[in-house]
Parts: structure tokens; C-alpha cells; sequence
């Protein structure tokens, strides 16, 4: 990514002409009339985007002197998509985004600092792990709006049928989920399905779980080792691959989305899915399903997840940085909170948005459980690797997938992925 001071020589004619027309992303100001914030939002399901308009919606009944107009993105290429609009001034003023990917952004200097904006109660209601996601050299750079975490995916009536004791406690073992799986591999079935043709994002996802970090330092200085509570997961699914044979083989090399199917056809007893799942398996599985979630996975050092929440930003250059600030205040109130998440089947960033939507949905399948897990999530040396992205999808990915295709061993994948960070690193 350029630097502030690059785009500045390198873009100085395009920002004079842009200057009059853009005014920093907002408009109204000089007394012209009301206000107008641009919000640039990536929600991509009805529901979702039903329940944001609302918001906006609101407020701007409740503020008729600064109006919010949304801009409807998608997520495929928003990265890039970013950073045409910050080099070229065009930013909105309200970017929607997630902390691993605005993080550079902040490190550059386009986003401003929203600690004096976000009330201390605000900032005492979000967990600190999942503060410190969104915080970049001691600023609070964005908003967390919603979270997911990794969940198992049980179907009731296969564990029944294998005399398992559906565990129920706060947290359940990676050892009592392979022992499951072990016990509903039979006739043909198997005990887990899980979609790893892009493992990366879960293996570091879940990686805090056993102490793994990956990553220390930030930006272009993090330094990457891969150690005992790197390779734990990894290591741990390749056992029940390779030597339990309870995960069918096929779901390895698939996505997620995928392994659903032989889900819902009682091929797979258990798969481990991303939370928002829960919504897909309620409307697409078959009539009588008979599913759970079950507790939140822990490791050898707890059931700590690495959270990567969705996100709300302001643009630094803004010509109206208060208002979109308080637009951004509003729009992570609780209630906004907790109906924007229900929408999307995901896991609200506050306490008090999550026992909110405990209090609505906790009775509903899987809704306990999953958030119940919002509770472990906390904030990853990931998010600030500042050549993450490019590692994940150049090194990263083939790696493990060479690993789970027992194509190089525990050795090799700790050799490929520490000499891969160095080689994209530089």
C-alpha cells in the first residue's frame, strides 16, 4: 500500500481537482443545507441490509441536519476497491470493513482516532480482546459491529444412535470432539466433516486455543514462528485424517459450504463451521433434521479464539469526522447491535448487545451456544501482520493443504510457512 506522502506527489493535481467536488466525502457544510455523510456498506443479505437501512433510517429521522446515504458495496475486491478511493481522495466518510483488512489503513494514516468519540461506557461494554482488534498504536481505529466464531455442527440423533453423551458444559475439549468423532465412524459414516481447502483463516483463527500466535510485532517488522501452539491443530486434525479416519477425506479439500451437504445427507455426524452457519443449516436442512451446536471448543489453553470483527471506520479527511463519528456511536448502540447480528446469524461485539440477544434467541437451536463462544474471542498478532493477506494466500494456504494431503510433514509445513513470511515479507 502507498504511504500518505507517496500519494500525496504522486496524486497532488488529482487532489486539487478533486477537492471542490469531494469535500472530503461529506457534503452541507457552510449552512448549504443538511449534511450528508456517505456510509459504504458490504452487507450482502436481505436481511442484513434490510436491518441497516433501518438504522440509517433512523437516524436520519432522529437527525435532520446530518444525513446518512448509504453506498452499497460487496466484499469480493473491497481491498483494493479502498485503496483506489483513499489515493484518490474518494473515500466515503463511513468505511464498513473488518480489522484484519483496515488495519494498514490505519497504519497509513487514513482513518481517524475514534477513542474521543466512542463514550467510556461504549469501550468498557466491548471485551478487550475484541477492542484491541481494532486498536492501532494505542487509537481506536473502528467500531467492532459483528463477530463469528468456530463452532461443531452435531447431528442429535447420529450421536444418540451411537450411544454418545451429548456434552452440554460451558466448553468441551478438542480430545472429547475426537473422541466423538471416533465413536460415530461406523457403517460407512463418518465422525467429522470440515472444509480446509482454505484452512489457513481456521488454523490461526483457532490457534490462541493452544497458545499458537504465528506473529509478533506489527506491520512491515512482524516476525513469524511457527511452534507447538502453531502446529497443535493442524497436527490434531491430521491424526483423525490419517490415523482415526474419522473425518471424511473428501470435505478436505472443500469449503465450508460444501461440507454441508454431507451433513444434511447423514454422511458426517459433526461438521465445525463458521457460527453464521447456524442460519444456512436452519433454512436448508432437511425437514426433521434433528441438529445442535455444541459448546465452545477449548485447548490446551482454553477456548480462546482470535477475533476479526466486522467493522466501522472514518474516513481521517472526512470534512465532517464528529458527525460520521456519531453516526458510528449510534449504529453500535445496543439495540442496533443486537438486530443487525440476528440478521446476519452472527455475534454482537458488546456484552450487552450479546445478553440482549441471549434474552431473544437463547431458547432457538444453536443460538445459546454460539453466543455463548463471543465470550472467547479476543484480538490475534494476525490482524497486524502487515503482509498477512499475502501470506495466507501465496504460502499459507498450499502449505497446509500440501500437509493434510500428507505431501510434507509437521517439519516441512513450520519450514514452508516461516520461509514463505520471510521471502513476502521483505
Amino acid at each position: 500500500m502507498k504511504t500518505r506522502r507517496m500519494i500525496a506527489a504522486t496524486f497532488l493535481t488529482v487532489a486539487g481537482l478533486l477537492l471542490t467536488a469531494c469535500g472530503g466525502g461529506g457534503s452541507g457544510a457552510g449552512g448549504d443545507g443538511p449534511v450528508t455523510l456517505t456510509f459504504q456498506s458490504l452487507s450482502d443479505q436481505p436481511a442484513a441490509i434490510a436491518a441497516t437501512q433501518k438504522i440509517v433510517g433512523d437516524w436520519n429521522k432522529a437527525h435532520p441536519d446530518v444525513q446518512v446515504k448509504i453506498v452499497q458495496a460487496g466484499w469480493d475486491g473491497v481491498y483494493d476497491k479502498l485503496i483506489t478511493q483513499f489515493n484518490a481522495g474518494t473515500a466515503p466518510d463511513i468505511v464498513h470493513y473488518e480489522a484484519a483488512g483496515i488495519a494498514p489503513f490505519a497504519t497509513d494514516g487514513y482513518l481517524a482516532d475514534l477513542t474521543q468519540y466512542l463514550p467510556e461506557q461504549k469501550r468498557a461494554d466491548i471485551p478487550k480482546g475484541v477492542l484491541d482488534s481494532v486498536t492501532v498504536d494505542g487509537k481506536v481505529i473502528a467500531a467492532p459491529t459483528e463477530l463469528q466464531s468456530y463452532v461443531v455442527f452435531a447431528n442429535k440423533t447420529q450421536l444418540q444412535q451411537a450411544g454418545v453423551t451429548i456434552p452440554t458444559g460451558a466448553t468441551m475439549t478438542w480430545d472429547q470432539l475426537r473422541d466423538i468423532a471416533k465413536a460415530t465412524t461406523k457403517d460407512g459414516k463418518f465422525g467429522l466433516g470440515w472444509g480446509l481447502s482454505s484452512p489457513t483463516a481456521a488454523f490461526v483463527a483457532l490457534a490462541p486455543g493452544f497458545g499458537g500466535k504465528y506473529f509478533d510485532g506489527t506491520g512491515t517488522t512482524a516476525k513469524l514462528s511457527v511452534g507447538q501452539g502453531e502446529q497443535a491443530l493442524p497436527q490434531l486434525v491430521d491424526a483423525m485424517a490419517h490415523q482415526d479416519h474419522s473425518i471424511l477425506p473428501v470435505t478436505l479439500t472443500q469449503s465450508g459450504t460444501k461440507a454441508l451437504a454431507p451433513f444434511y445427507a447423514g454422511q458426517i455426524a459433526m461438521t465445525v463451521q463458521g457460527s453464521y452457519q447456524a442460519a444456512n443449516i436452519a433454512k436448508d436442512a432437511p425437514k426433521g433434521f434433528d441438529w445442535v451446536v455444541l459448546p465452545p471448543l477449548a485447548g490446551s489453553a482454553g477456548p480462546a479464539q482470535a477475533a476479526n470483527p466486522q467493522t466501522l471506520s472514518v474516513n481521517k479527511d472526512s470534512g465532517h469526522v464528529k458527525e460520521a463519528a456519531e453516526f458510528v456511536d449510534f449504529f453500535t448502540g445496543t439495540e442496533n447491535l443486537a438486530a443487525i447480528n440476528e440478521a446476519d446469524a452472527l455475534i454482537p461485539p458488546t456484552t450487552s448487545a450479546r445478553q440482549a440477544l441471549t434474552t431473544k434467541l437463547g431458547a432457538k437451536n444453536g443460538w445459546k451456544e454460539i453466543l455463548a463462544s463471543g465470550e472467547y474471542l479476543t484480538s490475534a498478532p494476525y490482524l497486524f501482520a502487515g503482509k498477512y493477506a499475502q501470506w495466507k494466500d501465496t504460502v499459507a494456504t498450499p502449505a497446509y493443504q500440501q500437509f493434510l494431503g500428507q505431501k510434507i510433514d509437521a517439519a516441512g509445513l513450520a519450514k514452508q510457512l516461516e520461509d514463505g513470511w520471510k521471502s513476502v515479507s521483505k
